[in-house]
């Protein structure tokens, strides 16, 4: 055999190859979202399935009025915010927002642990990651539902400028911009956690919304789509504590909590303060 044939016989091999996992796929359709490329976009991430049924969600839609209109005073606040931050680019709070935006569950655990001073990981407390990874799938499906309504451009967009995460411009410009689901999804482990752990309470809030003012730094998103996202979380975790399977792990992750935190093994780090926005953006 010429080492012309044996290149297309590979070929072929290697198409067929294509051919058989694509069928698999097709197959199997729920099991084929870990093959997808991971990213710091949520919509990217295979997570595990919500608490909530769709029926039981909080509709977003009828919690939150529409984003301001152009001319109005909420949009001239958008406006407003959206220029104080300006002089963060290419600074480490711009660099801290390119972070923040990877919401990868390890990636804001990590987060989260030094908030709470322990060590939050898949297998170091595998209930507490599993409600976290569970309550993402809530919000961002809650959230989904004004995006789809709304469909809001993002601020990069409307003044065709920059972001922190220029890699994922091109998806976002197609995805809806109010409420902001990474905001969402902070604000909601920050709830959680804070109930969890009280004494750490102030330190686990102020990480979630330093999560979401980083969108705004990030100039993913303005400032109303963040204020809203946290009602849209807050509603989403009241309505969780009416989930008995939510309220049973609930309780598994306390015991687990005070378990880690009893070893006094502290966070791997390194772990950065969270910043806040100049007070206008609140």
């Amino acid at each position: 055999m010429t080492g012309t044939e044996e290149a297309y016989q590979s070929r072929g091999k290697e198409e067929m190859m294509r051919i058989i996992m694509v069928a698999i796929c097709l197959a199997l359709a729920s099991g084929c979202a870990g093959m997808e490329r991971k990213g710091t976009d949520m919509a990217v991430h295979d997570r595990l399935p919500g608490y909530l049924s769709p029926e039981r969600l909080p509709d977003s839609t009828a919690l939150i009025p529409p984003p301001p209109a152009p001319g109005s005073m909420g949009f001239a606040l958008d406006e407003e915010v959206k220029r104080s931050v300006l002089p963060l680019r290419d600074t480490p709070i711009w660099d801290m927002a390119a972070h923040d935006s990877d919401l990868s569950m390890q990636s804001v655990a990590n987060g989260f642990s030094c908030a709470l001073k322990i060590v939050l990981t898949k297998q170091e407390t595998p209930t507490l990651f599993r409600l976290l990874e569970r309550t993402l799938s809530d919000v961002k499906s809650a959230v989904s539902i004004a995006k789809k309504k709304f469909g809001r451009p993002r601020p990069f967009v409307a003044g065709n400028e920059r972001t922190c995460t220029p890699e994922y411009e091109r998806r976002m410009r197609n995805s809806g911009s109010y409420p902001s689901a990474h905001t969402a999804a902070g604000w909601a482990w920050a709830l959680i956690l804070s109930e969890l752990a009280p004494e750490r309470g102030d330190e686990a809030l102020a990480r979630g919304i330093s999560l979401g003012d980083s969108r705004i730094v990030c100039n993913v998103h303005w400032v109303s789509d963040v204020n809203e996202a946290r009602n849209v979380a807050a509603a989403v975790v009241a309505r969780l504590h009416s989930d008995p399977a939510f309220r049973a792990d609930l309780e598994l992750a306390r015991a687990e909590l005070a378990e880690s935190r009893a070893k006094g093994v502290p966070p791997a780090g390194p772990c950065s303060k969270p910043y806040r926005l100049n007070p206008v953006s609140r």
